[in-house]
């Protein structure tokens, strides 16, 4: 996994090593700064990292400082993903179009079949005809069943049906699309509500997953997404997608903090295994390894 997280961040951390300059065991703050402002970590929060620390920062002590981020007042504190242990488990995949929201609906659908669930797919975006094909090819190549209706046809309907089908034929996973018009329209904030009201009641009041899919290139302006889609449906995690292609990986930090939800996992490629799961000591490490000469 690492080696695949390494990979993800290389423009990201190739830009902070390039305004580092030469890698050192002490930098200077303002360098610092700099270099993690550049990365699209938010300045406000870049500051209250650095606060505390001296004008020559170790790279013990921003590692501290930045695990202390990670985990608010105590361990127990910290902003993690809670997988659901439901049958069947559904999960919601939000999120704009061009932000990788199918393809990353593949690549959950993969690693579910990989760990031996049976995965059903529903294809609720019904408002593009390109969506509604794009999940049924993904199906047919990894054998997996959608269910789908025609152009324009009620995607909470979509829902419903899907989500009864996978209880009576047995399913472990559903995952259903939803539209990705372009967040400010009223009209998709209120059939998320509906899909979302509609869910609950094909599952008897049984929890199930939210899940917003981000374009990392879009670093930290993102964020505004997010914020519309949290106070629609009360997200349960991100999945951030594109990011080797982008040196806006400092961009992860932002989110945490603007938006108190956890990075579940981070989109690489096209291929439907191109998925890591996000892990906060790797992030922190392969980010401290990027400012300071190794020991």
């Amino acid at each position: 996994m690492f080696k695949g997280l390494k990979e993800l961040f290389k423009k990201t951390t190739d830009g902070i090593t390039q305004t580092i300059g030469i890698k050192k065991e002490k930098i200077a703050k303002e360098i610092l700064e700099e270099a993690l402002i550049q990365s699209d970590i938010d300045y406000a929060l870049v500051e209250m990292i650095l606060d505390n620390l001296p004008q020559e920062v170790t790279r013990e002590a921003l590692e501290v400082a930045l695990f202390r981020f990670f985990r608010s007042e105590s361990y127990y504190d910290k902003i993690q993903y809670h997988p659901l242990n439901a049958s069947p488990n559904v999960t919601l995949i939000l999120g704009v179009n061009g932000a990788g929201k199918t393809t990353t609906i593949a690549k959950l659908a993969k690693k579910a079949k990989k760990e031996n669930k049976r995965v059903l797919l529903g294809a609720g975006d019904t408002f593009r005809a390109a969506a509604i094909e794009q999940i049924k090819l993904w199906g047919n190549r990894l054998d997996i069943e959608v269910i789908s209706s025609q152009l324009g046809h009620d995607p909470s309907s979509i829902a419903f049906d899907c989500i009864k089908a996978g209880i009576a034929r047995g399913y472990d996973e559903i995952i259903i699309d939803t539209a990705g018009r372009l967040h400010n329209q009223t009209n998709l904030k209120n059939e998320l509500i509906k899909i979302a009201k509609v869910c609950q009641k094909a599952l008897n009041g049984q929890e199930f997953h939210k899940i917003l899919v981000l374009d990392g290139t879009q670093g930290s302006s993102a964020i505004n997404q997010a914020k519309i889609f949290h106070q629609i449906l009360d997200l349960d995690g991100i999945i951030v997608t594109k990011l080797d292609g982008t040196s806006k990986g400092g961009a992860i930090l932002s989110m945490i903090y603007e938006l108190k939800l956890p990075i579940v996992y981070l989109g690489m490629g096209e291929k439907e295994d191109d998925l890591v799961a996000f892990d906060e000591e790797e992030y922190v490490q392969m980010l401290l390894d990027s400012i300071f000469i190794k020991a």
